[in-house]
């Protein structure tokens, strides 16, 4: 969906911002599943490659050898399997981990993550709770690297310097405008 189309609708700059926002949200999604699709695919096409390699070598063994190469084979596809699973474990601890830290207000993830020991997190039983307890020692000691939530103290009003309401200037000012004095 491109900008133009919307604004020859004639919707608003701000309506147009918001719909592109949410589409962004959308797109994300679905580049996430793609991700992982991918990967399995990759998976696949090394695994038929593997399996293509080694039936080649097959054409004039004899049963008995061929038995044991099935067999080799088939533990190199379970280590496969094995790997590929690790790796899928890993990317989506990753990317929980860097949901947390943007969660947290973190504003670097991967400065944050070098401060974290992730092989530790990962080996957790409740990993959830174990990155947030992390992050929480990692905001306390390096507060720099979030965000922060506090408030901005900026006044808005008088701050009790001279010159304000009550004080004897504002009286003389009024009295030299001919205002009569301001009653409280």
């Amino acid at each position: 969906m491109k900008t133009e189309f919307l604004k020859e609708l004639g919707l608003e700059q701000d309506v147009i911002d918001k719909i592109m926002a949410e589409n962004g949200k959308d797109i994300a999604a679905e580049q996430e599943k793609t991700k992982k699709i991918q990967g399995e695919r990759d998976n696949y096409k090394e695994q038929l490659i593997t399996a293509t390699a080694s039936l080649e070598k097959f054409k004039d063994v004899d049963p008995a050898a061929m038995q044991g190469e099935i067999d080799k084979l088939n533990q190199q596809l379970k280590d496969k399997d094995a790997e590929y699973a690790a790796k899928e474990a890993d990317r989506i601890f990753s990317d929980t981990l860097k949901e947390a830290i943007k969660t947290a207000g973190g504003r670097n993830a991967k400065s944050v993550m070098a401060l974290l020991d992730v092989e530790a997190l990962k080996a957790s039983k409740d990993q959830s709770e174990d990155i947030k307890k992390a992050l929480d020692a990692v905001k306390e000691s390096d507060a720099y690297l979030f965000g922060t939530d506090e408030p901005f103290l900026n006044p808005v009003g008088p701050t009790g310097g001279t010159g304000g309401e009550g004080s004897g200037g504002m009286a003389a000012i009024r009295a030299a405008m001919g205002l009569p004095a301001k009653k409280d």
